[in-house]
């Protein structure tokens, strides 16, 4: 057995390849994240507030925002959307090669997914505390912030949890056209030339981020949990 962990962990291409996959991963996943949850996040409390019975019901605009924009976008294999959105994600940063460029397709495929969870977490939310609200003078605008969002806040930090998951295994497949990382690793060495040692390392790497992942989203959502 320390034979075998010996050889593994002593292949150049463990040595060499992994540390820089491993930063183009977190790189694409780290980026893709931030953008999916500050545009995510908007685009959920918009959903939620121009829904009919919300704060300001506007039944055309969530019409074509929910089922034309976010059903049609969330219903696009990823694999497809990826492929297909390459031009943009090269006019946006320069290249279509790369954790950046990659970051591009991997955002523009979690934010619908992100903003749907943000809904249904503002959904859930006790009109009675919407109502006590407005009665008490507060505006749209502080309903939502301080009401809406604080009150959904657990179930926000659950979606974010949720998402940047997805975005892990989201990566991987970005790795396979030109998006670099684990996933490119993995198909390059640990599939096309046979090395399953190579795949065996990416695979326990990603199951141990994505364990990472939950536990800290775990404990930050209990945290901000005043239930």
């Amino acid at each position: 057995m320390s034979d075998f962990f010996s050889d593994l962990f002593n292949d150049p291409v463990i040595q060499k390849a992994l540390p820089e996959a491993t930063v183009e991963t977190l790189t694409m996943v780290g980026i893709s994240a931030v953008v999916t949850v500050v545009v995510g996040l908007l685009l959920g409390v918009v959903l939620h507030v121009s829904a009919p019975g919300g704060l300001r019901p506007l039944p055309i605009f969530h019409r074509i925002l929910s089922d034309v924009i976010v059903n049609i976008t969330r219903s696009i294999p990823f694999a497809i959307l990826m492929v297909s959105l390459i031009p943009l994600a090269r006019f946006l940063t320069g290249t279509s090669l790369g954790p950046v460029a990659a970051s591009v397709s991997l955002s523009i495929g979690t934010i619908p997914f992100f903003a749907r969870l943000v809904e249904t977490a503002l959904r859930d939310v006790s009109h009675g505390k919407i109502d006590a609200a407005l009665v008490m003078g507060s505006t749209n605008f502080q309903v939502v912030s301080k009401v809406l969002l604080r009150e959904a806040l657990p179930g926000i930090v659950a979606a974010i949890t949720t998402t940047t998951v997805t975005l892990v295994g989201y990566s991987a497949m970005a790795g396979l056209v030109g998006g670099g990382g684990l996933g490119k690793l993995a198909y390059n060495f640990g599939f096309q030339r046979f090395m399953p040692n190579v795949m065996l390392v990416v695979l326990v790497l990603i199951v141990v981020l994505v364990i990472l992942i939950q536990v800290i989203g775990d404990f930050i959502a209990r945290r901000v949990d005043h239930r």
